[in-house]
């Protein structure tokens, strides 16, 4: 039976497809899997039989990727299961940034005890008036799940969309509409969009990336929409672009100091992925991920080892080995398996970076024998055997 920790309340709508190999425990150090949303695993020492964790949501910064991927703990995430939900709430912020909508809420807040406030708001309202959306560019910087999505819908408000993503998958291009210029450079944005939306994960190459260079290539006016990760802007420099009127708006997902109350600042507490429907699309995703890893050794949507996937196992035994991506390894795994007179049915090996992942159906049972002479081998970091 595999145990399974929740360091944050999960959706019961996920936790109801573990089934009777699953059991719930508070005691994380007993734990084979743990699911996460927010909670820091970076203090965390990790349970020395700990085999997977799930975070729900794209983000992983939370999680020590390296720490777990060098203990064999596979960590997943949840792309596109919130999607939707930071789509709708992009949309909403470019037009409240568009038409001032906050500004006027406020507004009338202000003069609620006015007696005469509907003759007063018509005197008024050319402060908040804005304009459309229709007839200006977007610029979507990354096409992934998000990004996509809202590179297609802003075309439904009769907006010319711009999409760049050195990286875009096949998924992803398949689901972007024709209507969706694609370009190759990051540049071509920044020079010729009304509105930009940055929608990549936060690496050292991205971290940043809107600073006082990038805008200086920007449209005057522009307005720079934020809800990937609030260290993709340096929001100093925004701060003094929207002194200078250079930047009109900065729309962003995640309140800190710098931001929070500045003028030409839309400050929204984190409310991205937290529809009903997206934490319960994310517990459902993260959780069938983990029990196919736990079941099975298949990995889906991880973001320190390879995708891999063998089906369910009909052979004897199924061994996974996590180990470093160096030359001559698999010859080592095989030569052993041999010496031990086991045949080996089936197997695959896939590479993400550093770290290689490789599983193996076996035609006979694998004993404590074989998995000790396989943990011995240099560049190992665990064997798993998954049945």
């Amino acid at each position: 039976m595999f145990q399974i920790n929740c360091l944050n309340p999960i959706a019961k709508v996920g936790l109801v497809n573990f089934n009777d190999n699953y059991k719930l425990t508070d005691d994380v150090n007993s734990a084979d899997g743990i699911l996460v949303r927010s909670a820091s695993m970076h203090e965390m020492e990790l349970p020395e039989k700990l085999l997977a964790v799930a975070r729900e949501g794209a983000g992983v910064n939370n999680i020590p990727l390296d720490k777990c991927a060098e203990k064999g703990v596979v960590v997943f995430n949840t792309p596109g299961a919130n999607a939707n939900g930071v789509k709708e709430l992009v949309i909403a912020g470019m037009l409240m940034a568009a038409r001032d909508v906050v500004g006027g809420i406020e507004w009338v807040k202000a003069n609620t005890d006015d007696a005469n406030i509907a003759k007063t708001a018509e005197k008024e309202k050319k402060n908040f008036a804005g304009t459309e959306l229709q007839g200006k560019k977007l610029g979507v910087i990354g096409l992934g799940a998000i990004g996509v999505k809202v590179a297609n819908t802003a075309l439904h408000f009769g907006m010319e969309v711009l999409g760049y993503d050195p990286y875009v998958s096949v998924d992803a291009a398949w689901s972007l509409s024709r209507s969706v210029k694609h370009v190759l450079s990051v540049d071509e944005i920044y020079a010729e969009c009304d509105y930009i939306t940055i929608h990549v994960p936060l690496l050292d190459s991205t971290k940043g990336m809107i600073d006082k260079l990038a805008i200086a290539k920007m449209k005057d006016g522009v307005v720079i929409l934020n809800f990937a990760r609030d260290l993709l802007a340096n929001e100093a420099d925004v701060l003094e672009a929207l002194k200078s009127g250079k930047v009109r708006r900065y729309v962003s997902d995640f309140p800190n100091p710098t931001t929070a109350g500045q003028p030409g600042c839309i400050v929204i507490p984190h409310l991205g992925a937290s529809t009903e429907e997206s934490e319960d699309n994310c517990a459902v995703m993260a959780v069938k991920e983990i029990m196919d890893y736990l079941q099975n050794g298949n990995i889906k949507n991880s973001v320190n080892y390879p995708a891999c996937d063998m089906g369910v196992c009909t052979k004897v035994g199924r061994v996974a080995i996590f180990h470093k991506n160096i030359a001559n390894m698999i010859t080592k795994f095989t030569a052993e398996f041999g010496k031990n007179g086991i045949n080996i049915s089936d197997m695959t090996n896939k590479s993400r970076g550093e770290y290689a992942y490789t599983m193996m159906d076996i035609e006979a049972p694998a004993t404590e024998e074989i998995v000790a002479a396989l943990s011995a081998i240099d560049g190992v970091f665990r064997v798993r055997v998954v049945k």
